[in-house]
């Protein structure tokens, strides 16, 4: 566990480019390398099959909370209230484990979609950032980071697309994308 004295910053994976998610959860093996207590909340994407799903359940002091539907986020089609319903309480759940201060690093993947697709208010998580105790770490990930979020944050990363090969038709890989 961090010195109570140590200060945890907010950090935010954000933008176009593959590596949000990655970049989050590389932190966290870092973490759980030193004995970091680390909760890992994903907001979005629903499926306890994710291959970093499986991963960080069997790691120690790691827990892993997974919220939302099966299915994408499309914003023509406007807010679903079973999407919102569980953004909600994935946010509840993110409250909980930051509030207890029983955690070093708090990530909340896919947070920032949340938001971009109205599933969440900024408010809301920014008020959840100004309650967090002084020496937890919090890491925000997904494209469309808030401008009220990244203000508030102290470091702020935006990954590039350049070139995807979801472009060339190719689809997702079980084992490399998910």
């Amino acid at each position: 566990m961090t010195h109570k004295n140590t200060r945890g910053l907010v950090q935010i994976f954000t933008g176009s480019g593959k590596g949000k998610t990655t970049a989050a959860l590389g932190t966290v093996i870092r973490a759980a390398g030193h004995n970091l207590k680390i909760s890992v909340i994903f907001f979005i994407k629903g499926r306890s099959s994710q291959g970093e799903y499986k991963t960080l359940a069997a790691l120690p002091n790691v827990k892993v909370a997974s919220f939302g539907l099966r299915q994408f986020i499309h914003k023509e089609s406007g807010v679903n209230p079973a999407e919102k319903a569980q953004a909600q309480a994935a946010l509840a759940a993110a409250r909980q484990d930051v509030a207890s201060g029983d955690f070093d690093l708090v990530v909340l993947d896919e947070v920032n979609i949340a938001v971009h697709f109205h599933l969440l208010e900024v408010d809301e998580v920014l008020q959840l950032i100004k309650d967090k105790p002084p020496h937890v770490e919090l890491i925000l990930t997904g494209r469309g980071a808030d401008e009220k979020l990244i203000e508030i944050a102290d470091l702020v990363t935006e990954m590039v697309k350049i070139k995807h090969p979801f472009d060339k038709g190719i689809k997702a890989r079980k084992g490399i994308e998910y």
